[in-house]
């Protein structure tokens, strides 16, 4: 039984007359214990729907409705079971002190790798919880692997663990799709422990859909951890070699590439990208695996239809690994709109150590590194730097604070081709020359 929490406007639930403080039962006669209960159940067409009233009445509806047409009610949303690995490699343990309590949550929880595609480990899977996944068909899955081998697999965790391998056989047998990962680190799970767990893991395929090679991410905050180091720009052009040669292999053997190496990995190499169509559907684009490529497409799409502007001059901000490819999109955008658009490379010195992605850059980054720079009169800051609450970055700073401390307009994007095109323009539509168009004063 969930309490329900809203009923939005003009949708189903709200036409039949439920309201916030009913308590939702059932759905086609399937308890709901949860939101993951609701949104299985919520996809049929024809619902048979147990309510109780606020007022303790029981209530029963039938409902007819496309499956993807929301009933339009607001649940309790889960809070994540709770992480008990530790991981050579986890990130949390690097995070510097004094950030807000909730990022030192580690969480561990197949229902948000089901609603958001975030990696679980499975180490704290029960027996009810496999059975529910396959009951209730919760799939695809993302599962961190990192080593088929389990004593190899258990020194990267840090604790005793169920052999990853088993589990992942019971999924798939089951009819669960599994999208899995690989955080390599050198000398501990790469070179023929990799390609045995490639192998392992390719022969659960095509319930295994794809295998991410993800190298591991460092930062300066490493004390008293285990010694770790990143991958030279020579084993990273040799990890992407082995990468690609197993994507010919896997092609005509599966006819799917299957193994995809992380970008990250292509611009330590400094090795050209392969195009778009090598990254099949980019079934792993949120795990860095076909993001510039992607870029690069949208970028064209964008350059084909876009025209002349009238605005002042405007800067971009991004972090040191997206810095040549925003700065070659920013630049061909300029030409053809006739622009002053500048991008501005920020350097992540919140975390040090060799952190170089957009999304992990910092309130305090931006504003160290540019309140002495030429920005123009607006700022554009890409979506994937902010975290929880639209307008928070990593260190509680709001997208308020780096407007008032740096006197200029800050808008947020979307961090791709479109997301830029399109804010630029809705400025136009707005702008009048001559006017003093800027919110927070003036950065020249």
């Amino acid at each position: 039984m969930l309490e329900i929490l809203t009923v939005d406007s003009g949708t189903i639930a709200d036409e039949l007359g439920v309201q916030p403080g009913d308590f939702l039962l059932a759905v086609n006669g399937e308890p709901v214990n949860d939101l993951i209960d609701y949104l299985v159940e919520e996809s049929a067409e024809l619902l048979h729907v147990e309510i109780k009233r606020s007022s303790g009445d029981l209530w029963e509806l039938d409902i007819e409705h496309d499956s993807d047409e929301p009933l339009g009610l607001g649940l309790p949303h889960p809070d994540p079971k709770q992480c008990g690995n530790n991981c050579l490699f986890c990130f949390v343990h690097q995070l510097p002190r004094g950030m807000r309590r909730s990022l030192y949550v580690k969480d561990e929880d197949y229902r948000f790798s089901y609603l958001y595609g975030a990696y679980v480990t499975l180490t704290n899977l029960s027996e009810d919880d496999l059975q529910r996944i396959i009951k209730k068909r919760l799939s695809p899955l993302y599962v961190s692997v990192h080593a088929a081998d389990n004593k190899l697999r258990q020194r990267l965790l840090g604790k005793r663990a169920e052999d990853v391998m088993l589990l992942l056989r019971r999924l798939v047998d089951g009819g669960i799709e599994i999208h899995s990962q690989v955080v390599v680190c050198p000398g501990i799970n790469d070179g023929e422990e990799l390609a045995l767990t490639c192998r392992e893991l390719a022969a659960l395929a095509p319930g295994v859909k794809s295998l991410a090679i993800v190298p591991v991410g460092l930062t300066g905050h490493r004390q008293h951890l285990p010694l770790l180091r990143t991958h030279t720009r020579q084993e990273a052009d040799e990890l992407v070699d082995w990468v690609e040669t197993r994507q010919a292999e896997f092609l005509q053997q599966l006819g799917t590439r299957f193994i995809f190496a992380a970008d990250e990995l292509y611009l330590k190499a400094e090795k050209d990208f392969p195009d778009l169509s090598a990254y099949e559907d980019l079934a792993q684009v949120e795990n860095g695996i076909g993001l510039v490529p992607l870029f690069r497409s949208q970028a064209t799409e964008v350059l084909d239809v876009a025209g002349p502007l009238v605005l002042p001059p405007i800067s971009l901000v991004t972090g040191v690994s997206a810095a040549s490819e925003l700065k070659s999109f920013a630049g061909k955008l300029a030409e053809k709109c006739g622009l002053d658009l500048r991008v501005h490379v920020v350097e992540n010195r919140f975390f040090n150590g060799h952190v170089t992605v957009t999304g992990l850059l910092t309130g305090q980054d931006l504003l160290e590194q540019l309140a002495f720079e030429r920005l123009g009169d607006i700022l554009i800051v890409p979506d994937v730097m902010l975290r929880e609450e639209d307008d928070l970055f990593l260190d509680d700073i709001r997208i308020s604070d780096l407007a008032e401390r740096l006197k200029m307009q800050v808008e947020v994007v979307a961090a791709d081709p479109w997301g830029v095109w399109d804010m630029l323009d809705t400025l136009a539509m707005e702008y009048e020359p001559g006017l003093d168009n800027r919110v927070k004063g003036e950065n020249p």
